[in-house]
Formats: structure tokens, C-alpha cells, sequence
């Protein structure tokens, strides 16, 4: 219990100083997730997401509403890591994952009933939770649409064998708004 405690301390501090980081003064977010700086705007439209430090990118499609610009602030353009605190020992495990950001974060929702995912659909819930389904489901939630993946074998397998960090006893899933 105590480890599980220095952890998320440990992933608070890291959340937050990544969020932190990431904000400009000038930084604005507007339709499409647009981040304006002194130098350029560009809309936001995508994420790139590895799961595990060292992970093959994969492409998130982000759809345009409040909770996916929050979410993108909260990014920036520097890289967001999320813990999955529990897999392989849940309902629903073997179709889907989730990722928890700290309860902090005012997250604004929109959400609806849905009760069929297609792999590679994205959501989020109550409780700041980012829920992947990386395998097709038949699974009633109250849900956010954030995006979706293109799902392919190899993404998949990405989800399916993302490797538990050494030290830290989780797997880690890295967003990066990759803003050139």
C-alpha cells in the first residue's frame, strides 16, 4: 500500500510538472484544439500515443469538443505519461484499458450512453479516466468521445504487450501532442 502511494505521488509530480511546463503565456486553445504561440498556430488534431517508454508511435484522431481542448492543454507540447494502474485483473480487461489522470484536473464531459466500442475507440469517464477499447465490445457506459485509433494487429499487439516499467510495477502509456 505504501509503494502504491509513493507511486502516485511520484506520477502527480511528474503529471503536474508536465502540465506546467507545457503552458505558455500566450497559449490559447480555440476550435480544433488550436495552440497559439508567438510563432505559429497550429490546429491539433491528432495525438501520438506510444504505449511504454519506448513504444512504436500510433496515430490518435481526436474529435472536436471541450473535453478533448482540456485534455490537449493539459498535454501541450510536451509528452504526458499515464500509469494503468489495473489490467489483467478487471472487467472487460482483455477489450479495453484505462488511464487515470489526477482528480486535480477539472475535465468538463459530455457524456452519453454508449453501448457498442469498436477497437481503437477512445473515451472518457467520470473519475478523469481515459478509457481505450483496443478489441471490439458490447459494454453499456456513460462516455466522452475523444477519438479513435486506426485499429490494426500491430496496434493491438502495442496495447496487448506494452511492458510494466521497471521500478514501477505499472505500464505506461505516453501521449504527445508532437507539435512542430
Amino acid at each position: 500500500m505504501k509503494k502504491k502511494i509513493i507511486l502516485f505521488t511520484a506520477f502527480v509530480l511528474i503529471f503536474t510538472i508536465s502540465a506546467c511546463d507545457s503552458k505558455e503565456e500566450n497559449e490559447t486553445i480555440t476550435n480544433n484544439v488550436a495552440i497559439e504561440n508567438t510563432n505559429s498556430t497550429k490546429a491539433i488534431e491528432q495525438f501520438q500515443v506510444r504505449f511504454g517508454d519506448t513504444g512504436t508511435p500510433f496515430t490518435l484522431h481526436l474529435y472536436d469538443n471541450d473535453t478533448v481542448k482540456t485534455i490537449a492543454n493539459f498535454v501541450g507540447t510536451e509528452d504526458l505519461r499515464l500509469p494503468i494502474y489495473h489490467y489483467d485483473d478487471y472487467d472487460n480487461w482483455e477489450v479495453m484499458q484505462y488511464y487515470d489522470i489526477p482528480s486535480i484536473y477539472e475535465i468538463p464531459q459530455n457524456s452519453e450512453t454508449v453501448t457498442e466500442q469498436k477497437a481503437g475507440e477512445v473515451y472518457f469517464e467520470e473519475g478523469n479516466r481515459i478509457v481505450l477499447f483496443y478489441k471490439d465490445a458490447q459494454i453499456s457506459g456513460e462516455y466522452t468521445k475523444l477519438g479513435y485509433f486506426d485499429a490494426s494487429d500491430d496496434f493491438v499487439s502495442a496495447v496487448e504487450n506494452n511492458p510494466v516499467l521497471e521500478g514501477w510495477g505499472n505500464k505506461i502509456v505516453v501521449i504527445s501532442a508532437n507539435i512542430e
